[in-house]
């Protein structure tokens, strides 16, 4: 056994001749692959008792590029509802929202919460 040659395996797969009319070729077929748009998260302010509207207005108008008439509609409906969406963003770019919001509030003193959840 030692002394037979090793055998050869075929890198490719057997192709009919051309004069043959192409039976038995082997022809390798590609699926379309799919992929799913990246989830989309909602970023939510909370209500709390200490944060002044002003400068969750000013909050609204500065991360979430709001209107004044627009960020005081939803700094109503925190303060009335307890909580309410800023915005609707990928997940990287809702994450880094939060967290401006969150060290803008920090800076200022402010106990400002804010989060993310799925859509």
């Amino acid at each position: 056994m030692a002394d037979e040659p090793p055998s050869k395996t075929p890198l490719k797969p057997p192709v009919a001749p051309p004069h043959e009319g192409g039976q038995g070729a082997v022809v390798a077929e590609k699926k379309a692959v799919r992929t799913k748009p990246p989830g989309l998260y909602q970023v939510v302010m909370l209500n709390d008792d200490y944060t002044p509207m002003e400068f969750v207005v000013m909050v609204l108008q500065h991360f979430f590029q709001r209107d004044l008439e627009t960020a005081t509609h939803i700094m109503l409906k925190i303060h009335h509802e307890g909580r309410a969406v800023c915005g609707v963003y990928p997940k990287d770019v809702a994450a880094t929202k939060v967290e401006l919001v969150l060290a803008a509030a920090r800076r200022d003193g402010h106990p400002l919460q804010c989060i993310m959840e799925a859509a």
